[in-house]
């Protein structure tokens, strides 16, 4: 779209093309409304793109998010994407060493396999039994919240009668996990597993009294009513690109190379200045819909900035000419690598890396988890490289907060990339060095991305995945929306009217579902008649 153009008046603008801002703009074209979506980058997707990251070789990995659970079939029925995700065959496996001897826990491929693994881990039937027992309330959870993500926001006490398990409440809803960790888990390492899905993204103690563990806990655990994380086929974009086709199929324009730079309203219309190579231009606008941070939305419309956001992850991609190795010969690292693959995830390292972290240090034992997308999906590698057997890795480091990255990021990025890595070598019988492919420059496959490259990429405040503090799936005062609106009722609401936040900032915001996106949508079709 050429600047000019830009003073055509629309029904709703987007800003943003990240898979959220997709998904709005695909409902309300559908809709019969007419929708503009602008876009700072070259090409939409967002944190949902597929990228050749290695030079000279056809592998397309899905860059900076990896895996679908939160994307509810309703969107993919309604705007009939053409999409599909597989399931994984083995949820986790962790190594570990009992004895003096390398051992892990695996879970999957069945329940008695997952029962005798725990029994050869723990030594007994107890820890496998907690586990059921733990999961079994989890799902019930799921299968009862998940639904209301793509319904008008609930109040608590809604969500409460929703959910209607009193122990499942006070367990996920009102007490730190830590507490429910501990009191029906003994083995450390089963411990730490559990832990792990309250800790992706999210710098947090298993005790913090503010919740905020609980919180990401909840989301990781209620993904599709039943909680699995699955493989989205073909990589990310393949999301992201079935979501521009359905949009501008419905007849939404995407301009991509627009970057806004301020929203005015009054509350009932809007204008939306945008900046191109070309220079500037403005667009009116009934509504906005914005698929940004709440830092970058109070930037664009002159408000105060929110409390600062701080993301916590290492984020690496590597292509590697074989799988290696492990140290425990008892399990095939086809199996082991398919699920995730825990590194020094036991409940104490965990902690202890999370108090060295909020003491201003890299952690000494750096956790994180890894996963190969190609065992399970190999059409994101082209036929040559299928035919001599290189795989992807993928891994997402926990408890490395923005703020260690300050003062030298690419000289932190490097020291905790050689730490993590020798977490990851110490469980396997070759290194990981031997197996790295190298690109057509002859350079090792293997790229690192901090909390603060991620803030230069992508525009997320301190590198938070989530924009912000993962919220509630109820409605909050906190939140300041007035529910009496329909941003309010949607939980998309900002302070002005017609300005909608439809990112991962928003209430029920965060991972690769396109809820806000939805809500956003719903919101603007309930105030419009639509």
């Amino acid at each position: 779209m050429a600047a000019h153009e830009g003073h055509r008046a629309y029904d709703a603008v987007i800003v943003g093309g990240g898979h959220n801002g997709l998904v709005a703009a695909a409902y309300l074209a559908r809709a019969g409304r007419s929708v503009l979506l602008l876009e700072r980058l070259q090409v939409t997707g967002g944190a949902a793109v597929s990228t050749r990251p290695f030079t000279g070789l056809d592998a397309r990995l899905s860059r900076y998010s990896y895996l679908v659970s939160l994307l509810p079939k309703k969107i993919v029925r309604d705007l009939g994407l053409d999409f599909r995700v597989r399931a994984r065959t083995i949820s986790s496996y962790t190594p570990a060493e009992r004895a003096g001897r390398p051992t892990g826990l695996l879970v999957g491929g069945g329940q008695r396999r997952t029962r005798e693994s725990f029994a050869r881990l723990t030594g007994s039937d107890a820890e496998y039994q907690a586990w059921q027992r733990f999961y079994g309330l989890t799902g019930r959870v799921a299968a009862r919240v998940f639904p209301t993500l793509t319904e008008p926001l609930p109040t608590r006490a809604e969500l409460r009668r929703r959910v209607d398990d009193e122990e499942a409440w006070r367990t996920l809803f009102e007490e730190p996990v830590g507490v429910a960790i501990e009191d029906r888990f003994a083995d450390d390492l089963v411990r730490g597993v559990v832990l792990t899905d309250a800790l992706i993204g999210t710098f947090a103690d298993a005790h913090d009294p503010e919740l905020r563990q609980n919180r990401c806990f909840l989301y990781h655990v209620i993904g599709g009513g039943t909680g699995d994380w699955d493989v989205p086929v073909g990589g990310m974009g393949a999301l992201t690109g079935a979501l521009v086709g359905a949009a501008r199929a419905a007849g939404a324009t995407l301009a991509t190379g627009h970057e806004v730079v301020r929203i005015d309203t009054d509350g009932t219309a809007a204008e939306v200045t945008y900046r191109t190579a070309d220079g500037e231009g403005t667009v009116a606008a009934r509504h906005v819909l914005v698929n940004a941070s709440p830092r970058e939305l109070a930037a664009l419309t002159g408000a105060a900035p929110p409390e600062p956001a701080e993301g916590a992850q290492l984020k690496v991609n590597m292509l590697l000419t074989r799988l290696p190795r492990l140290r425990d010969t008892s399990v095939d690292p086809r199996e082991a690598f398919a699920g995730t693959f825990h590194i020094a995830e036991g409940y104490e390292q965990l902690g202890a890396a999370h108090a060295q972290a909020a003491a201003g240090h890299l952690p000494a034992e750096p956790p994180s988890e890894i996963y190969c997308h190609s065992l399970t999906d190999p059409t994101i590698l082209g036929p040559a490289l299928v035919e001599r057997g290189y795989q992807t890795l993928t891994l997402f480091g926990l408890h490395t907060p923005a703020r260690l990255f300050d003062r030298d990021n690419d000289g932190t990025r490097d020291e905790l990339l050689k730490a993590t890595v020798a977490q990851l070598d110490a469980h396997l019988a070759e290194p990981l060095a031997d197996c790295l492919a190298t690109d057509a420059d002859g350079r090792p496959c293997i790229e690192a991305k901090t909390p603060l490259d991620l803030e230069r990429d992508l525009r997320l405040p301190g590198g938070n995945i989530f924009h912000r503090d993962l919220s509630w799936p109820y409605a909050d005062d906190a939140d300041g929306a007035d529910n009496a609106d329909s941003g309010g009722r949607w939980g998309v609401a900002t302070r002005h009217p017609n300005v909608l936040l439809c990112g991962a900032g928003a209430v029920r915001g965060g991972g690769v579902s396109g809820v806000p996106g939805h809500n956003a949508a719903m919101a603007v079709l309930e105030t419009t008649g639509g």
